[in-house]
């Protein structure tokens, strides 16, 4: 066995030189290892600025109206009732402008087989908002109802067109759901207002026709209120609905 010493004279080949990346193969590599930490703090800074936008830019609404039925109506319609409501109203929030937003609830109050017919998903949500709605001091004040009776019933929430309360211990089915509700139609305000054409009554459609059409089958209701304290946004919506409802006369219940 031959050993290795100190004084032992031995020949090694010199090591290869390390070997110099250029710049393009150093950030290939660094890519390579921290693209997906990258892609999540772009992703996280887009949710930021996305939610400071919302807070800091978004329009808020003077007026909410609220649309109750089983089908949605064209976006169109709501965008055209939204202005020409604006028209009624003033500017409550004093952003410079009167803004008032149709929001719209498609939920179908009754147990009927249409219900099994909706998305069980979609169909929570749409109570879940109604109700949130109904509750909120700021929400809707003026409805717009498919079917009247079926949300008075659900609801308990609309007020007599002369301005009444109903009496609470009367029950739901006591109450006469055609004096707290005026057809679209028996309003000359309503029908006077140019609210033009939709194209499209959902978003893969071309079909085109006219808004007051896709209303006329309406009612129009206002929301009660029983605590004796009206906010602001109610005050204001009350003066909306007097202007709106200005020389009607109810024809809800009558074939």
């Amino acid at each position: 066995m031959a050993w290795v010493t100190k004084s032992s004279t031995e020949n090694y080949q010199d090591k290869e030189p390390q070997r110099e990346y250029t710049k393009a193969e150093k950030a290939g590599n660094w890519w390579h290892y921290n693209k997906v930490i990258v892609a999540v703090a772009l992703v996280a800074a887009v949710m930021l600025a996305w939610l400071a936008h919302d807070i800091f830019f978004r329009v808020k609404p003077d007026y909410m109206v609220g649309y109750v039925g089983r089908s949605g109506l064209p976006e169109d319609t709501t965008d055209a009732l939204g202005a020409a409501l604006a028209e009624f109203g003033e500017d409550i929030n004093g952003d410079g402008k009167v803004v008032v937003q149709v929001n719209q609830f498609v939920v179908s109050l009754e147990q009927t087989p249409s219900v099994s017919e909706m998305d069980p998903y979609e169909q929570m949500a749409g109570l879940t908002q109604l109700s949130a709605d109904i509750a909120s001091s700021s929400g809707s004040y003026i409805y717009l109802l498919e079917d009247p009776e079926v949300f008075e019933n659900y609801s308990g929430v609309l007020r007599y067109l002369d301005g009444t309360l109903p009496d609470d211990s009367a029950g739901t089915e006591n109450l006469d759901w055609t004096q707290m509700v005026y057809r679209w139609t028996d309003c000359p305000v309503l029908t006077g207002l140019d609210l033009g054409a939709y194209t499209g009554l959902t978003m893969v459609d071309n079909l085109t026709g006219e808004n007051q059409d896709v209303l006329a089958p309406l009612y129009v209701g206002f929301r009660g209120t029983w605590d004796g304290e009206v906010s602001r946004e109610g005050q204001a919506a009350e003066a909306m609905w007097a202007a709106l409802t200005a020389g009607a006369s109810s024809t809800a219940g009558q074939e």
